[in-house]
C-alpha cells in the first residue's frame, strides 16, 4: 500500500515503483514537476491548466497523483479512442505500481451501448436499405449474447459510423427508461450504476458536457459527487461545450422518430394504419427540406437561406407532417409504451424546430449544415465562457486542465477565456526532446501568396521534392478539402504508395501507413491532432497553409462580428490564438517519441513575411530553420547515412 506521506513526484522519481516496474521508464523532470503541481491543486481545491508538450507523460503526471489522493475523481478524454487506452492500458498500469485498487469505471454515452430493445424492433421490422446492413444486425445479434458490457466497440468487424449503430442504440430521445421491457438487462443501466460505485470514473468530453448541459446521458448523478475532474486534450473542450450548451434539429431525430414509429406500430398498434402513413410523411417531408437546402455539403447562416421561397415552402411541409405525426401518436400513446415515448418525442421535436428556426438572439446563431442526404439546423452560443463558470461554480472540485497545446507563446489567457476560469494557476512545460538535433524546419522560398491561384501547385511541386528526399514517410496536412483533392490528383503517378482520407477509415489508413513504411498519407482537419506515427514510417510533415478557420464558416464569422461590435481585434484576438493552437496540433505529429527525427515542412509564406508569424514562430518547437530545399535533402541523407552505420554495427 503506498504511503501518503510520499508525494507524487517521489513516486515517479528514480527510487519509486514506475522505475522498477515498467520496461523501459525514463525520470523525466517536466513530469515531475506536472505531479507535483496536480498534487497541489487536488489538495487546495484549485483549478490548473498544464500544457504538456509531447514526450513529458501527462498521463502518468496526472493518474498518479490523482489515485495517490485517493479521493473520487472523474477523468475526461478527448475522443472515445484515448476513454479506452486510459482505462484498459493507462489506469491499470498505474494502479499496479501504486499498488491501490481503486473500484474504476468506463462510461460512454448512450450511443456507444447497446440497446436490447431497439434491436429486437429492428430484428421485428426487417426493413435494410441494403442485404450488408441485414448480415450486420445478425451479427450484432449474436454478439448480444456473448458481450458483458453491450460496448459497441467491442464488435469491431462493423465500422463505427456504420448506418445500423444508430438502429440498435438508444438516445435519451428514444430511450423508455423503466418502461422499457429490457430495463433490466439494459447496458447502459449497467454502466451508469458501476460508475455510481465507482473511486475513478473515465468519461469523454461530449458526456461531460452533455451533463453540463443536463441533456441527460446517464451521468447526472456523477459530477456533485466529484472531488477532482481532469479534463485531458482541454484544448478541444471549448467546442464540445459550444455544441451541447446549444440546440440542434437535424434530418436524422426526424427519421429515426418515423422509424421507431413504423416498428412500434408493428408491435402494439397494428390496427392503425395512419401511425405508419404519417411516418412515412414525415420521412418525406424532411427529404424534401434537403433538396430545398441545395446541394453539397455546406455551413451556412440560417438567415441566409430561410426566406427562401422554396426553403420556406419546405419548412412548412416538415411543420405539418410532424404536427400530424403527433396528433396521431397522442391518440396511439395508451396502446403501449413504446409509442407513448414516440408522441413525447415528437412533441419535444415540435418545440426544438420552432426554436431553431426562430430569429436568433444576440448570444447564439442559427446556422445550417448539409449532408449528402442530411441536414441539421443549430442554435450555437458564440461564448461558453459565462455557462461554464456557473457549472465550476456548482462543482467546487479540484479542476485539472491539460494539453499539448493550450498557450500561444507563453500565454494562456485565449483558453481561460474560452472557459470563464478566473485566474486559474498555469504550468507550461517545453516536450524534453532535441529538437536542435533531431528536426528541421524548412519554409520554401518564392512560393505565391496563399490566395493565389497557383498556390495549390506550388505547394506540390516542393512536396514532390520533398516526398523523394524522404522516401515517402510523409504526411502531407491540408486546410481544405479541395487543396486535398489537387494534391491526390499531382500524386497519381507517385513511386510511393499514397494513402488519402477518405479512401477507408482513419484507423486503418494508419494501420497501412505505419506497415508500408514508406506511404505519402494526405489529410485534412481530422489528421491534425490524435495521431500517434512513431519511429521512421513517419518522417516529413508538411502543412501548406497556417491553419486560419474559414471566415465563411457561419460560427466563426458570428464570433468576428461580436468581437468587432465590442470593440476588439478579431483578427489578433481570436482568429490568430485558435490558428496558433491548429498549428500547434498539426506541428506535434512529427517527433513523437526521442529517437525520432523529422522534417517540418511551412509553405505559408506569411510565417515569415507578415508581423503575426513572429506568433507562430515562438509556438514552434525550436528547431533549426531553412529556405533551403539542400537542406532537406543532406538531413534525410545524413538520417540514412546514420541507419545503414547502425546496421552494420
Amino acid at each position: 500500500m503506498t504511503d501518503f506521506h510520499t508525494t507524487a513526484a517521489d513516486l515517479l522519481g528514480q527510487s519509486g515503483p514506475f522505475a522498477e516496474l515498467v520496461n523501459g521508464f525514463n525520470v523525466r523532470e517536466p513530469q515531475l514537476r506536472m505531479a507535483a503541481a496536480v498534487e497541489q491543486a487536488i489538495e487546495a481545491r484549485e483549478q490548473l491548466v498544464v500544457e504538456a508538450g509531447t514526450g513529458i507523460g501527462k498521463t502518468y503526471a496526472y493518474l498518479v497523483p490523482v489515485l495517490h489522493s485517493g479521493k473520487r475523481a472523474i477523468l475526461s478524454t478527448g475522443t472515445r479512442h484515448l476513454q479506452d487506452q486510459l482505462f484498459h492500458t493507462d489506469l491499470p498500469r498505474v494502479c499496479e505500481a501504486l499498488g491501490v485498487q481503486p473500484k474504476i469505471a468506463l462510461l460512454k454515452g448512450r450511443s456507444n451501448y447497446l440497446c436490447l430493445h431497439r434491436l429486437q424492433l429492428t430484428l421485428e421490422e426487417g426493413r435494410f436499405a441494403r442485404r450488408r446492413q441485414a448480415a450486420e444486425v445478425q451479427s450484432i445479434n449474436d454478439w448480444s449474447g456473448r458481450t458483458r458490457t453491450g460496448d459497441v466497440s467491442e464488435l469491431s468487424d462493423i465500422p463505427e459510423d456504420a448506418p445500423v449503430w444508430p438502429r440498435v442504440t438508444s438516445t435519451a430521445d428514444n430511450c423508455l427508461g423503466s418502461d422499457c421491457p429490457s430495463y433490466r438487462d439494459c447496458y447502459v443501466l449497467k454502466a451508469r450504476r458501476r460508475a455510481q460505485e465507482a473511486e475513478v470514473v473515465v468519461v469523454n468530453h461530449h458526456l461531460l458536457s452533455a451533463d453540463m448541459a443536463l441533456k441527460e446521458e446517464g451521468f447526472g448523478e456523477l459530477l456533485p459527487g466529484a472531488e477532482v475532474v481532469v479534463i485531458d486534450e482541454a484544448h478541444q473542450l471549448p467546442e464540445t461545450a459550444a455544441r451541447f450548451f446549444g440546440l440542434s434539429l437535424g434530418s436524422r431525430q426526424l427519421q429515426q422518430l418515423a422509424r421507431d414509429t413504423r416498428a412500434e406500430h408493428l408491435r402494439e398498434a397494428g390496427d392503425m394504419q395512419d401511425l405508419p402513413d404519417s411516418a412515412d410523411a414525415l420521412d418525406k417531408a424532411a427529404a424534401d427540406l434537403r433538396l430545398a437546402f441545395g446541394q453539397g455539403n455546406r455551413r451556412l447562416p440560417w438567415k441566409d437561406i430561410r426566406h427562401k421561397p422554396e426553403v420556406r415552402a419546405a419548412l412548412d411541409g416538415l411543420r405539418d407532417a410532424l404536427e400530424q405525426l403527433r396528433v396521431w401518436l397522442e391518440t396511439a400513446a395508451a396502446r403501449g409504451k413504446g409509442l407513448e415515448g414516440c408522441w413525447h418525442r415528437a412533441e419535444q421535436l415540435v418545440h426544438k424546430l420552432a426554436s431553431v428556426c426562430t430569429e436568433e438572439g444576440g448570444d447564439h446563431v442559427q446556422w445550417l449544415e448539409t449532408y449528402t442526404r442530411s441536414f441539421a439546423i443549430h442554435l450555437t452560443p458564440l461564448n461558453v465562457a459565462a455557462i461554464f463558470q456557473q457549472q465550476l461554480e456548482r462543482l467546487p472540485a479540484s479542476w485539472v486542465f491539460t494539453s499539448a497545446t493550450l498557450a500561444v507563446g507563453q500565454d494562456f489567457h485565449h483558453f481561460t477565456r474560452q472557459l470563464g476560469l478566473v485566474e486559474p494557476r498555469t504550468l507550461q512545460l517545453d516536450s524534453p526532446f532535441d529538437f536542435q538535433s533531431n528536426g528541421l524546419l524548412y519554409v520554401p522560398a518564392a512560393l505565391p501568396e496563399p490566395n493565389s491561384p497557383s498556390y495549390t501547385d506550388a505547394v506540390m511541386d516542393q512536396a514532390e521534392h520533398l516526398i523523394e528526399a524522404s522516401g515517402g514517410r510523409a504526411f502531407l496536412l491540408f486546410t481544405s478539402h479541395r487543396a486535398l483533392q489537387a494534391a491526390a490528383e499531382r500524386l497519381q503517378e507517385c513511386e510511393h504508395p499514397v494513402l488519402v482520407q477518405g479512401q477507408m477509415p482513419k484507423r486503418e489508413l494508419l494501420r497501412r501507413f505505419r506497415e508500408l513504411g514508406n506511404a505519402v498519407l494526405l489529410g485534412t482537419s481530422s489528421f491534425w491532432e490524435g495521431v500517434d506515427v512513431r519511429g521512421e514510417a513517419l518522417s516529413l510533415v508538411l502543412i501548406d497553409k497556417l491553419p486560419f478557420a474559414a471566415p465563411g464558416d457561419p460560427v466563426v464569422q458570428a464570433r468576428i462580428d461580436r468581437l468587432r461590435e465590442a470593440g476588439g481585434n478579431p483578427f489578433m484576438d481570436f482568429q490568430v490564438p485558435s490558428a496558433v493552437i491548429t498549428l500547434k496540433q498539426g506541428v506535434g505529429r512529427l517527433i513523437r517519441d526521442a529517437t525520432d527525427r523529422g522534417v517540418l515542412v511551412l509553405c505559408d509564406p506569411r510565417l515569415l513575411n507578415k508581423p503575426y508569424g513572429r506568433i507562430f514562430r515562438r509556438s514552434l518547437p525550436p528547431m533549426p530553420l531553412t529556405r533551403e530545399l539542400r537542406d532537406v535533402e543532406a538531413f534525410f541523407a545524413a538520417g540514412i547515412a546514420d541507419r545503414e552505420a547502425k546496421a552494420r554495427a
